[in-house]
């Protein structure tokens, strides 16, 4: 059994010849239980503070963890976000490169057909050309047997003349 305020104050002695003071006991045992009381007061409000911080430390806890995890969670996101951008520029530099190889392709099929073209336009050129020499040479030739023509003409109509003189 503790010794509680209770305990102090209703405790009795037995007297004996030549005893203490009552009186000075009697006065000496209210003080104590008073300062008893006072301390029972004190460590009840010491264990309720106790708890009490107790209580809020454990939210705080709570809260700490919350965070904790919150970061980390947006550390996790960050991190995936980071990926997948990366992934996304690693993509559009891939297109870019898929789209630059086609244009590429398209501007040598272009430039391949444009020397076709040329070459074709060449050959066209040539034919035409000797095409205009072979009628330039047939029309000179007909020029050449028109004017032997003309003056083989020219000379039966002078001996004509000279026929119809005489």
């Amino acid at each position: 059994m503790g010794v509680t305020p209770l305990v102090v104050k209703q405790k009795e002695f037995t007297t004996r010849f030549r005893g203490f003071d009552v009186q000075e006991v009697d006065y000496f045992l209210e003080d104590v239980a008073r300062e008893l009381e006072t301390l029972n007061h004190t460590i009840q409000g010491l264990e309720e503070e106790n708890h009490r911080l107790n209580l809020e430390n454990q939210g705080y806890r709570k809260r700490e963890n919350s965070m904790k995890n919150a970061m980390i969670q947006s550390q996790k996101v960050l991190d995936q976000m980071k990926e997948n951008a990366k992934k996304s520029s690693q993509l559009v530099i891939a297109n870019a490169e898929v789209e630059a190889e086609k244009m590429l392709n398209r501007a040598h099929k272009r430039l391949s057909q444009l020397h076709s073209d040329i070459i074709e336009l060449k050959r066209q050129r040539i034919q035409l050309e000797m095409q205009i020499s072979a009628v330039l040479d047939s029309h000179s030739k007909l020029i050449e047997m028109t004017k032997e023509e003309n003056k083989a003409a020219d000379e039966t109509d002078a001996t004509l003349k000279f026929i119809k003189q005489a």
